[in-house]
């Protein structure tokens, strides 16, 4: 790690909700879809870590613990926040928040785990060459 990490370190993500972060099924209006969220949530995470990892490495979720407690419709605009809260060697724990332009649309916790690219990419060679 370039810097160490501290808690009250923050990362934040801002987008717009568009066709392909919406549900699509049972006939339910383009609302934002949990799985979406998720991803940005998980960005802003990796936001908050970046300038304290070295070249070398990288941040992988390990857990996520989610309240999506409102709809947010196709073209608002949505902040994702990750404010660090615990630093247990490299596992690095998350209170993370989304709000759209009227109010908190979700709120939880989300783990992270620093590593090693390389040996992290050969783990997944490992696998990946093994027959099915």
């Amino acid at each position: 790690m370039n810097a160490k990490i501290r808690v009250g370190q923050t990362g934040e993500i801002r987008f717009k909700v568009e066709a392909q972060h919406v549900i699509d099924f049972d006939g339910m209006p383009p609302v934002l879809a949990t799985p979406r969220l998720v991803q940005f949530l998980e960005q802003a995470g990796r936001e908050a870590l970046k300038p304290c990892l070295s070249p070398e490495e990288s941040s992988v979720g390990m857990d996520i613990d989610l309240q999506h407690l409102a709809p947010t419709p196709l073209g608002a605009l949505v902040t994702c926040k990750a404010r660090v809260i615990l630093v247990d060697d490299r596992a690095i724990q998350f209170q993370i928040e989304a709000t759209d332009e009227m109010e908190v649309i979700a709120r939880g916790l989300h783990k992270r785990a620093i590593v090693n690219i390389l040996r992290f990419a050969k783990r997944v060679q490992r696998k990946a060459s093994k027959p099915a």
